[in-house]
């Protein structure tokens, strides 16, 4: 029997989003700060890519899988400049409304994938069950 990889992806996207959390609150925190340049991560795909282990297809019609590595490798770096906002006078490059609607979409994704982790494992319970 296969051993079940969703809850290790689904621990490896919780300490992803929990690290992309942190630098969003560091940008918000700074969006004041003369010189400060806005901060993102890696994105979720490309941690995963830069892994060894490959999902497989069973079906033409499944998505086509991703790597899973043994630890999370995420980088800090610099984000691309805004358009919208420009580097403001003080050289800050922090945009509060791109933050925010990034914290959304960090709420989203985590409240995704704890869902999907609740929902196979009551699958899982009502299979031990039987």
């Amino acid at each position: 029997m296969q051993p079940i990889q969703l809850f290790d992806l689904a621990s490896r996207q919780a300490e992803w989003l929990s690290i992309r959390q942190q630098v969003v609150a560091g940008n918000i925190a700074n969006a004041s700060t003369p010189g400060f340049k806005a901060k993102d991560v890696t994105p979720f795909d490309a941690v995963l890519n830069s892994a060894g282990l490959r999902m497989t297809r069973t079906n033409p019609g499944h998505l086509t899988g991703s790597a899973i590595d043994s630890r999370l490798d995420v980088d800090v770096e610099q984000e691309e400049l805004n358009n919208e906002i420009g580097i403001q006078e003080s050289g800050n490059t922090v945009s509060l409304a791109q933050e925010l609607r990034k914290t959304g979409e960090i709420k989203r994704q985590y409240e995704l994938s704890t869902g999907l982790v609740k929902s196979f494992h009551r699958m899982m319970l009502m299979t031990v069950k039987r």
